[in-house]
C-alpha cells in the first residue's frame, strides 16, 4: 500500500515540496528503510518513529517499509520529517485519509510527542505562495507559522492527537497568531543618557541610526566605545513588515526562533568575539547555515576590538557591505543569504591603545603603530561611512555630566528622530527597491541628492584635500543626506557637507 504526505526542504531560505511516500508492503522480510539522498538525521528518524507509533498504544506493522523522499536528488537534513513518515505509517495502520492541501512538519520525542521544530515560518510562506491551506506543526512552533495570513495552522501536541484529529474522535482548532516580544537579543543594555561627554559620538551615533550607515570608533581604552554601541539599539527604529519578514525567515531556517516565538520585529544586535571563526561570520558548513552577519541582517554587526579579527574574516565583509549579501558555495549546494546590516566597528589606535590619549604616552613605536593600524585594509576603511575618533572623558567634565544627568538626552528621545528621518527616507524610496540612505546607487544619488553650487565647491575641496576615493565621495552625500532629513528639510545645505565631512576617513590617521 502506497501513501504519500506533503512536507518540505529549506536550502538556505529556498523551500521546495517534498512528497514522503511510505510503501507497506506484506510480501519480503519485515524492515524499515529510507531512500531519497537523506542525511544522518533522517536516517535515524526510523527509531523515534518506531518508538513514538508503540507509545502511542499503536502495534508497528510488521511489514517491509519502504521510505521515498521525492525528489531523490535534493539533499533532505534535519528531523522535521519524523510527522510526516509516521503519519504515514499510522494512516495505513488506522485507516484514515491524508487530507488535501495540507503540509506536515514536526519532530517526534520517543513518547510520541512533538518538539519544537525550525523551518515552521518557511513552510508557511510557501504554503502560501503554492496554495497549501493547512499546516500540522508541533504546537510549539505554531504561533511562528501562524504569521503569515491565510493559511491555517494546526498546533499538534503529539502524533495520538493528531490520529484522533483525523479519525473525527477529537477536534485540533487552528491556532490564532499570537505577537510576542522579541527575545532577551532586543534587550537594550545601555540608554544614551548613560554614556557621559562624548556628545559628538552620541551625534555620530544618531547619524548612523537614521541613514543605516557603517561606523568605526577610534580611541583609547575606556573612553566609552563598546557602551556607546551597546547603547545603539535603544535609538535605532523598529523593522517595518518587509524587513520583519526577512529577518523571521533566516532565524526561522537557523533554528533562532525560539518554542511559542513569532515574528521578529526588533533589528537584531550581534557581537560576535574577535576569535569567531570565518564559518562562524559569514556562515557555511556541509549545510550552509547563515552566519553572523547574516543574523545582523538589518540589524547591527557590532565588532569590538575590530584590529584583533583575522585578516580573512575582515575581508570577507567586503562583498556583503557593498552588494548585501553574499553566496555561499559548496560542491552541492549554492545559497544566498541577505546580510544587509550595520557595521559598527571599534578599534584602538596602536597596540598599547594611548596613541591619541591627552595624557598617558603611548609606548609603540612608529613602525608598530602603521602595522597595527594596517590590519584594517583600506577598502575595508572606504566602506565604512562614518569615521570618529573617541577621545577619554576628561574627570572635570565627567563629574559635570553626572551632576546635569537629568538634562542629557535619553534614547527614547533620539529615537523619535531617528525614526521621523526613516520615515522622510520610506517615503522618498517608496518606488524604490531601498529603504535608507546608505543603499543608495549612484543613480539615487543623483536623483534625490542634487547639491547646490556652494556645497558642491565644499566636497569638491574636501574630496581634494583628504584625498577622498570616489566611493567615499558619495558616501560623503549619503552621509550629509541623513543629516538634512534628521533636520527635517530636503534640501543639502552646507552646514550638512559641512558636518558630514568631519566623519570622513581622515579621522583614523594617528601618525
Amino acid at each position: 500500500m502506497l501513501i504519500k504526505v506533503p512536507s518540505i526542504v529549506n536550502l538556505g531560505l529556498e523551500t521546495i515540496k517534498v512528497d514522503i511516500e511510505i510503501n507497506l508492503a506484506n510480501k519480503g522480510l519485515p524492515g524499515f528503510e529510507i531512500v531519497g539522498l537523506a542525511g544522518k538525521a533522517v536516517d535515524e528518524s526510523k527509531e523515534r518513529v518506531r518508538t513514538a507509533i508503540q507509545s502511542s498504544d499503536v502495534d508497528f506493522p510488521a511489514k517491509k517499509i519502504t521510505v521515498n523522499m521525492a525528489p531523490a536528488d535534493v539533499p533532505k537534513e534535519g528531523s522535521m520529517y519524523d510527522l510526516p513518515i509516521a503519519l504515514g505509517i499510522l494512516s495505513s495502520v488506522l485507516e484514515f485519509p491524508i487530507p488535501q492541501k495540507s503540509l506536515f512538519l514536526g519532530e517526534l520525542s520517543f513518547d510520541g510527542s512533538l518538539r519544537h521544530t525550525k523551518g515552521a515560518f518557511l513552510m508557511a510562506l510557501f504554503a502560501k505562495e503554492s496554495g497549501y491551506t493547512n499546516l500540522y506543526v508541533p504546537k510549539d512552533s505554531a504561533n511562528e507559522a501562524a504569521a503569515i495570513k491565510g493559511v491555517k495552522v494546526f498546533p499538534v501536541e503529539d502524533i495520538g492527537q493528531l490520529c484522533r484529529h483525523f479519525l473525527g474522535q477529537e477536534e485540533i482548532f487552528p491556532i490564532i497568531y499570537k505577537a510576542v516580544k522579541d527575545d532577551k537579543k532586543s534587550i537594550v543594555e545601555f540608554d544614551m543618557k548613560e554614556v557621559l561627554g562624548q556628545e559628538q559620538a552620541k551625534r555620530a551615533m544618531e547619524i548612523a541610526a537614521a541613514g543605516g550607515h557603517n561606523i568605526i570608533m577610534i580611541g583609547s581604552p575606556g573612553s566609552g566605545k563598546t557602551m556607546l554601541a551597546r547603547a545603539l539599539p535603544g535609538i535605532l527604529p523598529p523593522l517595518n513588515d518587509v524587513e520583519s519578514l526577512e529577518v523571521t525567515k533566516i532565524y526561522s531556517a537557523s533554528g533562532g526562533i525560539p518554542p511559542g516565538g513569532s515574528l521578529i520585529t526588533n533589528r537584531q544586535f550581534r557581537a560576535p568575539h574577535h576569535t569567531a571563526s570565518l564559518a562562524g561570520l559569514v556562515g557555511g558548513g556541509s549545510k550552509p547555515q547563515p552566519g553572523e552577519i547574516s543574523l545582523a541582517h538589518r540589524g547591527v554587526l557590532f565588532l569590538d576590538e575590530f584590529n584583533e579579527f583575522p585578516r580573512t574574516i575582515m575581508e570577507a565583509l567586503r562583498q556583503p557591505l557593498e552588494d548585501g549579501y553574499l553566496t555561499i558555495s559548496r560542491s552541492r549546494q549554492r545559497i544566498t543569504y541577505p546580510a544587509d546590516f550595520m557595521l559598527v566597528a571599534s578599534a584602538n589606535p596602536c597596540p598599547c591603545g594611548y596613541a591619541l590619549h591627552p595624557k598617558k604616552s603611548c609606548n609603540c613605536s612608529q613602525n608598530q603603530i602603521q602595522k597595527y593600524q594596517k590590519r584594517i585594509s583600506g577598502p575595508i576603511l572606504d566602506r565604512i561611512d562614518l569615521h570618529i575618533s573617541v577621545m577619554p572623558v576628561d574627570a572635570t567634565e565627567f563629574e559635570d555630566n553626572q551632576k546635569n544627568s537629568e538634562f542629557l538626552e535619553a534614547s527614547d528621545k533620539i529615537r523619535k528622530r531617528v525614526m521621523q528621518a526613516r520615515q522622510k527616507q520610506e517615503a522618498r524610496f517608496a518606488t524604490e527597491t531601498i529603504c535608507s540612505n546608505s543603499q543608495m546607487k549612484n543613480s539615487h544619488i543623483k536623483k534625490y541628492c542634487k547639491l547646490a553650487k556652494d556645497v558642491e565647491a565644499i566636497l569638491r575641496q574636501a574630496s581634494l584635500k583628504f584625498n577622498l576615493s570616489a566611493r567615499s565621495y558619495m558616501k560623503m552625500i549619503k552621509v550629509a543626506r541623513t543629516i538634512a532629513d534628521l533636520d527635517g528639510v530636503d534640501e543639502i545645505a552646507v552646514p550638512h557637507m559641512a558636518e558630514a565631512l568631519q566623519y570622513s576617513p581622515k579621522n583614523f590617521e594617528t601618525a
